[in-house]
């Protein structure tokens, strides 16, 4: 079976078209090669890809006859991922929360007022 079509019947890409434009971005590797589209796999290979900035690593344990539900996917393939990379990820998403809350956009046009009013209103307390 191609790479894309298992990548995509395994569920790692939503469509066998997006499995294929990151294997042309050098996202995938089969047993530590950079893979082509139409490459090959066999069962007992170990496929590398990097998504959602987390390296995944999957050993292939059989080949499916076609794209399979969610509850059937560990039948096909063992995913030997470090626990520590989605640890990294919560790491990411915690971090970028950080910086600026979420659903907190640009002051509309009320807020600016108010911040200018607030902001005079120092100015002269300042001044007495």
């Amino acid at each position: 079976m191609r790479i894309d079509k298992y990548l995509w019947c395994i569920r790692y890409y939503k469509t066998r078209g997006l499995a294929a434009e990151a294997i042309k971005k050098g996202h995938v590797s089969v047993n530590n090669v950079k893979a082509k589209a139409s490459r090959d796999v066999f069962p007992l290979d170990k496929i590398t890809l990097r998504r959602d900035q987390i390296n995944y690593i999957v050993k292939i344990l059989d080949i499916p006859p076609s794209r399979v539900a969610a509850k059937l996917v560990d039948l096909y393939r063992k995913d030997e991922t470090p626990p520590e990379s989605f640890e990294h990820l919560e790491m990411i998403k915690l971090s970028k929360e950080h910086y600026r809350a979420k659903g907190e956009g640009r002051p509309t046009k009320k807020d600016r007022r108010d911040i200018s009013d607030y902001t005079e209103n120092d100015s002269d307390d300042d001044t007495e």
